[in-house]
């Protein structure tokens, strides 16, 4: 039987809208799961009823682990494969590739999972539904592909009924497979890819699919009867940057003896699963709320598919129509935003996301994507610090906000510490991304807590899960302990030269002089301005003028205190104190500043970080 199921994990054709598909679409809202469908009430909720069943296999089997992504989920459940086809993503619409039932598509703000109900499976007809929540729950970016897919048909061959759970049954079909043909060598196997023929065309595929399947099952199985941990340790040695096959050969052992037993093991005809009791599983089909979809609802749900999925010129045509038909359709002008922002047009994007705000304040992703694009084109107005904290108040579990408020206030030194805390709080809801404790590290080297910064990117490399990210992480935490170990330096360099007492050269024979510019406290944001220090003037005791050149202009700054200043040498160290008078002149600096009520200079000097 040719491999059927395939998964992707990445983002990123004229497409027939709803109303030519005949059946009525409809929606089907379980407390964990959305599902959209034109294949009936009855297979709605069954759909549905499947995928919270399957939920709670995974939080019986992982009861430490959140098993709700703070992306929510939707379900587009088609009837037929003509259906599929046109939304599946265009690589797998060529000629003499997978045959797709089932696709799951992850980003950070939505999950997707497209699969086909008339998939032909009676021994397990919902295994496009348990194989694509698999990759979902087990969160499989950056495990490589065999051990991802391997997983994914390990769980698809689930059983659920009323009292009884049976994980890991043997798929008849895979094994009178690899029993009539050759299988792959083991280090071809390890060493798939996305990009490899064995992922994309039909009849290498199924042997790969099911060769990923019966090494994932004889591990997971004599794993459990020896008490051993033989994938955990795999898993741990990729993470590292292990090279797969590698890592495979410290983990199972020689790989030709492994090839032999697993030779036996697909011809012995004997094979093991894991039972549980489901008794207790709060589930009931019945009471699930089903809601008609109008043919522009329908429609804008599926050009969402296609938009994510990378096809956005289809989704485009197909939005085009449904705002035809309905002008307010909040969707549809989201969808839009999505479109010309990955198109590169921000303005045009913000427009369409201002527009989907207008048509439903409530809705949290229009709010944090229109931030997001004002934030991108270097707005920091009040208005993107507004639209984030209704993001957060109308979906509190979504970190994404979070993380970009406090990417927001990380912009402003008076802000650090409650960037330290919103950033804290997306790392809680979501501990395994990467991204949120690198920036919660930039915010503490920003406070200058090294050590804290340095322990936060330490457990970014323990949950790293591609070697990109990992790698990524390390150069991040070497520049972190670089400007530790310099930055102690030269605070024990200015403290051996007495700086505060030498910082500035005091004009012996200087009569007092009026201040030009006004002594204030800083009352507002933390302003940057990176260039060319000139124009430097020192005007009695303590008093400092300067002037930073940049392409896009020069600001003029000053301080009546420049022993208060913050000087900072960032990546060289200095021979001697410095001396502002004498050492600015022509340097390279990042100098941070607070307007005043002198509007003739840009405002008030609080940090000048040099460089070489």
């Amino acid at each position: 039987m040719l491999r059927k199921v395939i998964s992707l994990l990445v983002l990123g054709a004229a497409c027939a809208s709803a109303r030519a598909s005949g059946p009525a679409w409809m929606e089907v809202r379980s407390p964990h799961f959305t599902v959209v469908t034109d294949a009936g009430e009855k297979e709605g909720r069954r759909v549905a009823d499947q995928f919270e069943r399957m939920r709670w296999v995974f939080q019986t089997l992982f009861p430490k682990s959140n098993v709700d992504p703070i992306a929510p989920i939707l379900v587009i459940a088609v009837r037929h494969k003509e259906e599929m086809l046109a939304l599946e993503p265009a690589i797998y619409r060529e000629k003499g590739q997978v045959s797709l039932v089932g696709l799951f598509l992850h980003s950070n703000d939505k999950n997707f999972i497209l699969l086909r109900t008339d998939s032909g499976d009676e021994q397990h007809p919902y295994a496009a539904v348990y194989h694509e929540y698999t990759h979902l729950e087990l969160g499989t970016e950056g495990m490589p592909l065999w051990l991802n897919e391997g997983l994914a048909e390990f769980f698809q061959n689930t059983v659920i009924q009323n009292k009884d759970v049976r994980v890991g049954e043997v798929s008849a079909d895979n094994i009178l497979y690899l029993r009539q043909n050759r299988l792959i060598p083991l280090p071809v196997l390890f060493q798939v890819d996305a990009n490899s023929p064995y992922y994309h065309e039909e009849q290498k595929g199924t042997i790969f699919y099911a060769e990923a399947w019966v090494l994932t099952h004889y591990l997971e199985i004599t794993d459990f009867n020896q008490h051993t941990n033989r994938i955990g340790t795999y898993l741990g040695l990729i993470n590292q940057n292990e090279d797969s096959v590698r890592a495979a050969t410290e983990a199972f052992g020689d790989l030709k003896q492994l090839q032999s037993v697993l030779d036996d093991y697909i011809g012995h005809g004997q094979y093991m699963f894991f039972r549980m009791n489901s008794a207790a599983a709060p589930i009931d089909a019945e009471k699930l709320a089903v809601t008609p979809l109008t043919e522009p609802q329908a429609d804008a749900v599926r050009a969402d598919f296609l938009a994510y999925s990378g096809r956005r010129d289809d989704a485009r045509t197909l939005l085009t129509e449904v705002l035809k038909a309905d002008p307010k359709n909040e969707p549809a002008h989201e969808t839009m935003g999505l479109i010309e922002s990955r198109d590169g047009h921000r303005e045009e994007a913000e427009k369409w996301y201002a527009e989907a705000v207008a048509l439903d304040p409530a809705s949290y992703l229009a709010q944090f994507h229109l931030a997001e694009e004002s934030m991108a084109g270097g707005d920091t107005s009040p208005a993107i610090e507004d639209e984030l904290r209704a993001a957060i108040r109308t979906n509190p579990r979504f970190a994404p906000a979070y993380d970009s408020l406090a990417v927001l206030y990380g912009r402003r030194r008076d802000k650090l510490d409650q960037a330290h805390m919103l950033e804290l709080a997306a790392i809680q809801l979501e501990p395994a991304n990467v991204n949120y404790r690198l920036n919660m590290a930039n915010i503490l080297t920003e406070q200058q807590k090294f050590d804290d910064a340095i322990h936060v990117l330490q457990g970014a490399e323990e949950v790293a899960r591609s070697a990109l990210e990992a790698d990524v992480v390390h150069r991040v935490l070497a520049q972190v302990e670089d400007n530790k170990a310099q930055t102690e330096l030269w605070k024990k360099e200015q403290a051996e030269a007495q700086v505060h007492a030498t910082v500035m050269t005091k004009l012996p024979d200087a009569a007092p002089v009026k201040l030009k510019h006004p002594t204030e406290t800083q009352h507002g944001p933390d302003l940057v301005a990176s260039g060319v220090i000139r124009g430097v003037h020192c005007n009695g005791p303590g008093v400092l003028e300067l002037s930073v050149e940049s392409e896009k202009g020069t600001v003029l700054l000053y301080s009546n205190d420049a022993y208060a200043i913050d000087f900072r040498a960032m990546n060289f160290t200095p021979k001697d104190a410095i001396h502002p008078c004498q050492d600015l002149e022509g340097m390279k600096a990042r100098v941070h500043y607070f307007a005043t009520a002198d509007t003739s200079v840009g405002g008030q000097i609080t940090i000048v970080a040099l460089w070489k």
